[in-house]
């Protein structure tokens, strides 16, 4: 699977933002897309998972702000980013792996990944 991650940009706190992502080589609707992000001095931390089925998972610290959510026509996933706080900024990946996980949100879940999009909050 490639993946093409597009839509990053400089925002202010309490903004929002959309992260597109198109995949190609493999339906989404087949496969498991996930979203990472890595802030300097961080490890790649897990985001949000979306499966081909719609089940979906985020982060304890998006819950509620952000939504996952894909096009199967466009064969796209996004991330609509809202209420952006500025421990947001990261280098926002997405990502695709198997539907069946025994740990979605494990990096080594996925073995497809995007170039990254940088997300910054100003406060």
């Amino acid at each position: 699977v490639q993946l093409q991650a597009s839509g990053g940009g400089l925002v202010q706190a309490g903004g929002s933002l959309r992260l597109s992502c198109a995949a190609s080589g493999r339906t989404i609707s087949s496969i498991a897309m996930a979203w990472f992000r890595q802030a300097p001095g961080n490890y790649r931390e897990f985001v949000a998972r979306k499966n081909g089925g719609g089940n979906t998972w985020y982060a304890d610290s998006v819950q509620g702000r952000f939504t996952i959510s894909g096009d199967s026509a466009k064969n796209m996933v996004y991330l609509q980013m809202n209420s952006l706080k500025p421990e947001d900024s990261a280098v926002y990946y997405c990502a695709a792996g198997s539907l069946y996980s025994s740990n979605v949100r494990s990096e080594s879940e996925y073995s497809s990944w995007g170039q990254g999009t940088q997300v910054t909050v100003s406060s």
